[in-house]
Protein backbone atom coordinates (compact mmCIF):
# COMPACT_ATOMS: atom_id res chain seq x y z
CA UNK A 1 0.00 0.00 0.00
CA UNK A 2 0.94 3.50 -1.03
CA UNK A 3 1.82 6.21 1.92
CA UNK A 4 -0.17 8.89 2.18
CA UNK A 5 1.66 10.94 0.04
CA UNK A 6 3.16 8.84 -2.36
CA UNK A 7 -0.65 7.96 -2.93
CA UNK A 8 -1.50 11.53 -3.47
CA UNK A 9 1.13 12.06 -5.81
CA UNK A 10 0.29 8.71 -7.83
CA UNK A 11 -2.89 10.21 -8.22
CA UNK A 12 -1.90 13.42 -10.07
CA UNK A 13 0.54 11.36 -11.97
CA UNK A 14 -1.87 9.57 -13.39
CA UNK A 15 -3.77 12.62 -15.19
CA UNK A 16 -1.37 15.35 -15.40
CA UNK A 17 0.40 16.03 -18.91
CA UNK A 18 3.52 18.03 -19.76
CA UNK A 19 2.48 21.52 -21.04
CA UNK A 20 -0.43 21.88 -18.94
CA UNK A 21 -1.26 24.10 -15.97
CA UNK A 22 -1.59 23.08 -11.90
CA UNK A 23 -2.24 24.53 -8.73
CA UNK A 24 -0.61 23.89 -5.41
CA UNK A 25 -3.07 25.47 -3.23
CA UNK A 26 -0.93 24.94 -0.40
CA UNK A 27 2.85 25.11 -1.19
CA UNK A 28 4.32 25.18 2.59
CA UNK A 29 7.63 24.21 2.48
CA UNK A 30 7.50 23.19 -1.53
CA UNK A 31 7.77 19.54 -1.89
CA UNK A 32 4.39 19.08 -4.04
CA UNK A 33 5.25 22.19 -5.86
CA UNK A 34 8.65 20.53 -6.94
CA UNK A 35 6.87 17.74 -7.77
CA UNK A 36 3.91 18.81 -9.90
CA UNK A 37 6.85 21.16 -11.73
CA UNK A 38 8.46 18.02 -13.04
CA UNK A 39 5.24 16.63 -13.74
CA UNK A 40 4.12 19.51 -16.46
CA UNK A 41 7.61 20.18 -17.65
CA UNK A 42 9.19 23.14 -19.12
CA UNK A 43 6.14 24.14 -21.29
CA UNK A 44 3.77 23.92 -18.09
CA UNK A 45 3.24 26.40 -15.30
CA UNK A 46 2.48 25.44 -11.88
CA UNK A 47 0.88 28.55 -9.68
CA UNK A 48 1.55 27.75 -6.14
CA UNK A 49 -0.36 29.36 -3.09
CA UNK A 50 0.53 30.29 0.51
CA UNK A 51 -0.65 32.87 3.15
CA UNK A 52 2.79 33.22 4.84
CA UNK A 53 6.35 34.43 3.71
CA UNK A 54 8.33 31.84 5.38
CA UNK A 55 6.41 28.92 2.77
CA UNK A 56 6.66 31.20 -0.01
CA UNK A 57 10.55 31.85 0.51
CA UNK A 58 11.03 28.02 1.74
CA UNK A 59 9.27 26.94 -2.02
CA UNK A 60 11.25 29.62 -3.76
CA UNK A 61 14.64 28.02 -2.11
CA UNK A 62 13.58 24.56 -2.91
CA UNK A 63 12.74 25.49 -6.72
CA UNK A 64 16.02 27.94 -7.48
CA UNK A 65 17.82 24.82 -6.01
CA UNK A 66 16.25 22.12 -8.70
CA UNK A 67 16.17 24.95 -11.23
CA UNK A 68 12.38 25.26 -11.68
CA UNK A 69 11.12 28.26 -13.67
CA UNK A 70 7.78 26.62 -14.05
CA UNK A 71 6.34 27.89 -10.98
CA UNK A 72 4.46 31.18 -10.24
CA UNK A 73 4.45 31.62 -6.47
CA UNK A 74 1.54 33.85 -4.87
CA UNK A 75 1.61 35.33 -1.59
CA UNK A 76 -2.40 35.01 -1.62
CA UNK A 77 -4.72 32.87 0.15
CA UNK A 78 -6.01 29.78 -2.24
CA UNK A 79 -9.45 31.64 -2.04
CA UNK A 80 -8.24 33.87 -4.36
CA UNK A 81 -7.42 31.51 -6.25
CA UNK A 82 -9.77 33.27 -9.41
CA UNK A 83 -7.79 36.63 -9.68
CA UNK A 84 -5.05 34.66 -10.69
CA UNK A 85 -6.36 32.33 -13.35
CA UNK A 86 -7.43 33.46 -17.01
CA UNK A 87 -10.57 32.70 -18.50
CA UNK A 88 -8.77 30.73 -21.15
CA UNK A 89 -7.75 28.13 -18.18
CA UNK A 90 -11.40 27.30 -17.90
CA UNK A 91 -11.89 23.42 -18.52
CA UNK A 92 -8.03 23.11 -18.97
CA UNK A 93 -6.64 22.69 -15.71
CA UNK A 94 -4.92 19.40 -15.10
CA UNK A 95 -5.25 18.80 -11.55
CA UNK A 96 -4.49 20.84 -8.11
CA UNK A 97 -2.75 19.72 -4.35
CA UNK A 98 -3.58 20.70 -1.00
CA UNK A 99 -2.36 19.80 2.37
CA UNK A 100 -4.58 21.31 5.10
CA UNK A 101 -3.33 21.48 8.70
CA UNK A 102 0.07 24.17 9.08
CA UNK A 103 3.03 24.29 8.17
CA UNK A 104 5.36 22.04 9.10
CA UNK A 105 8.22 23.28 12.06
CA UNK A 106 6.07 26.84 12.04
CA UNK A 107 3.43 28.79 13.58
CA UNK A 108 0.96 26.03 14.53
CA UNK A 109 -1.63 28.57 14.91
CA UNK A 110 -1.93 30.01 11.19
CA UNK A 111 -3.96 27.34 10.12
CA UNK A 112 -5.70 26.53 6.93
CA UNK A 113 -10.02 26.72 7.44
CA UNK A 114 -12.60 25.59 6.04
CA UNK A 115 -14.33 28.36 4.42
CA UNK A 116 -11.50 29.25 2.22
CA UNK A 117 -10.74 26.16 1.47
CA UNK A 118 -13.98 25.10 0.23
CA UNK A 119 -14.22 27.87 -2.21
CA UNK A 120 -11.08 27.28 -3.07
CA UNK A 121 -12.03 23.75 -4.40
CA UNK A 122 -15.24 25.17 -5.71
CA UNK A 123 -13.14 27.70 -7.80
CA UNK A 124 -10.97 25.14 -9.42
CA UNK A 125 -13.38 22.49 -9.66
CA UNK A 126 -14.55 24.93 -12.08
CA UNK A 127 -11.47 25.18 -13.91
CA UNK A 128 -10.34 21.66 -14.19
CA UNK A 129 -10.00 19.44 -17.64
CA UNK A 130 -12.03 16.41 -17.84
CA UNK A 131 -11.02 13.76 -15.63
CA UNK A 132 -8.77 16.39 -13.63
CA UNK A 133 -8.49 16.21 -9.98
CA UNK A 134 -8.38 17.82 -6.60
CA UNK A 135 -6.48 16.27 -4.36
CA UNK A 136 -6.60 17.19 -0.19
CA UNK A 137 -4.39 15.97 2.12
CA UNK A 138 -6.02 16.28 5.01
CA UNK A 139 -4.39 16.80 8.32
CA UNK A 140 -6.50 17.61 11.45
CA UNK A 141 -4.39 16.70 14.68
CA UNK A 142 -4.11 20.10 15.79
CA UNK A 143 -6.60 23.02 17.46
CA UNK A 144 -9.74 23.69 14.52
CA UNK A 145 -8.33 20.57 12.70
CA UNK A 146 -11.17 18.51 13.16
CA UNK A 147 -13.84 21.39 12.50
CA UNK A 148 -11.88 21.88 9.25
CA UNK A 149 -12.13 18.01 8.63
CA UNK A 150 -15.86 17.91 9.08
CA UNK A 151 -16.72 20.66 7.15
CA UNK A 152 -14.44 19.78 4.43
CA UNK A 153 -15.84 15.75 4.23
CA UNK A 154 -19.56 17.31 4.39
CA UNK A 155 -19.12 19.30 1.05
CA UNK A 156 -17.07 17.17 -1.26
CA UNK A 157 -19.61 14.84 -0.12
CA UNK A 158 -22.41 16.83 -1.39
CA UNK A 159 -20.73 17.02 -4.77
CA UNK A 160 -23.09 15.72 -7.74
CA UNK A 161 -22.03 12.02 -8.57
CA UNK A 162 -23.20 12.62 -12.16
CA UNK A 163 -20.18 15.59 -12.22
CA UNK A 164 -17.30 14.34 -10.03
CA UNK A 165 -16.81 10.94 -8.09
CA UNK A 166 -15.32 11.49 -4.95
CA UNK A 167 -12.53 9.05 -2.82
CA UNK A 168 -11.30 8.53 0.71
CA UNK A 169 -8.37 7.08 0.94
CA UNK A 170 -6.28 6.37 4.67
CA UNK A 171 -5.23 4.07 7.22
CA UNK A 172 -7.81 3.23 9.89
CA UNK A 173 -5.13 1.43 12.34
CA UNK A 174 -2.92 4.17 13.11
CA UNK A 175 -2.80 6.82 16.14
CA UNK A 176 -2.74 10.23 16.58
CA UNK A 177 -5.44 11.30 14.19
CA UNK A 178 -3.40 10.27 11.18
CA UNK A 179 -3.82 12.05 7.57
CA UNK A 180 -5.91 10.99 4.76
CA UNK A 181 -6.47 11.66 1.46
CA UNK A 182 -9.71 13.15 -0.52
CA UNK A 183 -9.26 12.85 -4.04
CA UNK A 184 -12.55 14.42 -6.13
CA UNK A 185 -12.05 13.98 -10.04
CA UNK A 186 -14.24 15.95 -12.71
CA UNK A 187 -16.31 13.64 -14.95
Amino acid sequence: MKSILKYSHYLLEEIIKPGETVIDATCGNGNDTLFLSGLVGETGEVIAFDIQEQAIDNTDQLLMENHCSNVSLVLDSHANVENYLSKDLEGKIGGAIFNLGYLPKSDKSIITQAESTVKAIDTILGYLKHEGRIILVVYYGHEGGEDEKNAILKHVMSLDQKQYSVLQYGFINQKNNPPFIIGIQKK
